[in-house]
C-alpha cells in the first residue's frame, strides 16, 4: 500500500474509483481477505457474509439465500436495522446503504458517528468516504437504506 493507515486513498482505488477525492476519502484499515464490504457494513471483521452455501460464508440460517437487495435488507433486520427514507445524519442512528447495478446487490457502507460513511472494498482496504462517491461502474447506485439506534 505504500502510504499506510490513515493516509489518504491510495491511487489504485481512485482508479476503480473516480469519484474519491484524497481530501475527502481516507484509507482506515489494510486490506484484508477475512471479511468483505457486506460483513463491515454489519460491524463484523471475522466473517466474509454472502448469501451462498459455504462453509467459509456467513449469512443468516433464517434469511433466503438469495442475491436480493430484499435478501440482504432482511440479513440486515436480524441486527435491528429497518428500512429508512435518506442518508442524512442523526445523532444516535446507524445507517447502512447498499448499492447494486442492474438489480444486483453489489456493496454494502456503513455511516460513522462523524457523519460519513466507511466502506470495505472487496479484499481491499477499508476507507472512509462520501456515501456517493463509491457511486459508478464498480458497485452502480445506492438503492437501499436501513437504519437502526446507534449500538
Amino acid at each position: 500500500m505504500g502510504q499506510g493507515q490513515g493516509a489518504s486513498v491510495v491511487n489504485h482505488l481512485f482508479e476503480a474509483f473516480p469519484k474519491l477525492i484524497a481530501n475527502r476519502s481516507e484509507v482506515t484499515s489494510p486490506a484484508s481477505e477475512k471479511y468483505n464490504c457486506i460483513a463491515w457494513a454489519a460491524g463484523d471483521t471475522q466473517r466474509w457474509w454472502w448469501p451462498e452455501a459455504s462453509e467459509d460464508i456467513f449469512w443468516p440460517t433464517q434469511i433466503p439465500s438469495e442475491v436480493t437487495i430484499e435478501s440482504f435488507a432482511e440479513a440486515f433486520s436480524t441486527l435491528g436495522y429497518v428500512q429508512c427514507a435518506d442518508a442524512d445524519f442523526v445523532d444516535g442512528i446507524e445507517k447502512v446503504a447498499f448499492f447494486a447495478k442492474h438489480a444486483n446487490p453489489t456493496h454494502a457502507a456503513r455511516q460513522l458517528p462523524n457523519g460519513k460513511w466507511t466502506s470495505k472494498l472487496g479484499v481491499s482496504e477499508d476507507i472512509e468516504h462520501e456515501l456517493r462517491d463509491l457511486e459508478g461502474e464498480a458497485y452502480g447506485v445506492v438503492v437501499s437504506l436501513m437504519m437502526r439506534p446507534t449500538p
